[in-house]
């Protein structure tokens, strides 16, 4: 589950949160954000993020995703066959729905936005509303009548942790579902590699192009465009191609959502190190972050991977990005390491930040701090 990047998630006075100008005077300068000072204005405009229909398009014309999520329901059929299932974040109810297919005999859909009222239509519209039951409302609050025998959730943000909703998973884990009950998907795993961003090795060449095409040398502005691509703090979303991967990617954390003390983890950090060698010569930019979850196979299938790597083909979670200061150039071998750290932001935990620790070559050990910015 991933916002498009001009709808943001609220933080204090920043992401999603309401700019309001003055209505009249058009000199006047905007008034200043109103404070979100408590988890409950800060949730609840994360969740009014959600009542819009475009990020529900998004999602579902995302079909590397909701075809993965798809087959990987199919293939738990026997195990889903007239049990109780949640779905965690349900949306606009089409995964409560492919449970349904599947032969769940109840699917609680729960939904904190708005839209879980167009998702009561679309299961009235296909005539599930013996089996699945829409109920509104964070999974933190909601009752359930029985423990459920699965849960489905695509809890999944941009570089797999922002916007912290697999708290809410492993909170529903905890309290819903029964001993030794499915969870689709089951697992996450998080990877990492330095890069040679061809996109914005182009964009600050540019500067030096403007000659050739209008008579005015600009070249003068590479260092500048460099600067103010590179030396910020922002985790960019953005979609890569495997060109641009300089060294063979690193996994350097694996979540198991059965595993007991997750959320204690999540809280201190998903840390991992990572240590590769470039594959030839090139500028590095920064280092990509990418994410894949596993779906069981059931009995007789193999596991099902939806992958967000460069490698494979694209999807809207595309790839997140952190920038170095400036481009460090790597030959053929340069030895390339460091340690990632992934946490909620102190401000507002649903925003991701990234501490990152890294060596390259013969460079001295730098460190950055990352967060997911307006």
């Amino acid at each position: 589950m991933s916002l498009l990047k001009k709808r943001k998630l609220a933080s204090g006075g920043g992401e999603g949160g309401v700019t309001s100008e003055e209505a009249e005077g058009g000199g006047r300068k905007a008034a200043a954000p109103s404070p979100v000072s408590t988890k409950q204005e800060r949730d609840q405009l994360y969740y009014d993020c959600y009542s819009d229909v475009t990020v529900h398009e998004e999602m579902i014309a995302d079909r590397v995703r909701t075809d993965a999520y798809r087959l990987g329901i199919q293939r738990n059929c026997p195990a889903l066959r007239g049990k109780t299932v949640l779905d965690v974040g349900a949306g606009t109810g089409i995964l409560s729905i492919f449970c349904a297919q599947a032969g769940a005999r109840r699917v609680y859909a729960v939904e904190a936005s708005a839209i879980w009222q167009q998702a009561r239509e679309v299961v009235r519209l296909n005539g599930l509303e013996d089996q699945v039951h829409v109920l509104p409302g964070p999974v933190e609050t909601v009752e359930l009548p029985e423990r459920v025998d699965a849960i489905v959730s695509e809890w999944m943000g941009y570089g797999l942790l922002h916007e912290s909703m697999l708290r809410s998973v492993l909170h529903a884990r905890a309290k819903w579902l029964k001993e030794g009950g499915l969870l689709l998907p089951a697992s996450a795993e998080l990877f990492v590699a330095p890069i040679s961003d061809q996109m914005l090795e182009w964009r600050v060449g540019f500067w030096s192009q403007v000659k050739q095409q209008y008579g005015v040398d600009m070249s003068c502005l590479e260092g500048f465009a460099t600067r103010c691509l590179m030396s910020h703090s922002e985790i960019v979303v953005q979609g890569l191609s495997g060109e641009d991967v300089l060294a063979r990617p690193q996994r350097f954390a694996q979540l198991d959502l059965a595993r007991p003390g997750l959320e204690q983890e999540l809280e201190a950090g998903v840390r991992g190190r990572f240590r590769c060698s470039s594959f030839g010569s090139a500028p590095m930019h920064g280092f990509a972050i990418w994410f894949q979850v596993t779906f069981p196979g059931g009995d007789s299938e193999k596991p099902l991977v939806l992958s967000t790597s460069p490698f494979h083909p694209a999807t809207h979670w595309k790839q997140a990005l952190l920038y170095l200061n400036e481009p460090v150039q790597v030959e053929q071998d340069t030895d390339i390491s460091g340690e990632i750290t992934m946490l909620p932001s102190q401000d507002n935990p649903r925003r991701l930040r990234v501490l990152l620790r890294y060596k390259v070559g013969d460079h001295e050990e730098k460190t950055k701090d990352f967060a997911m910015e307006d």
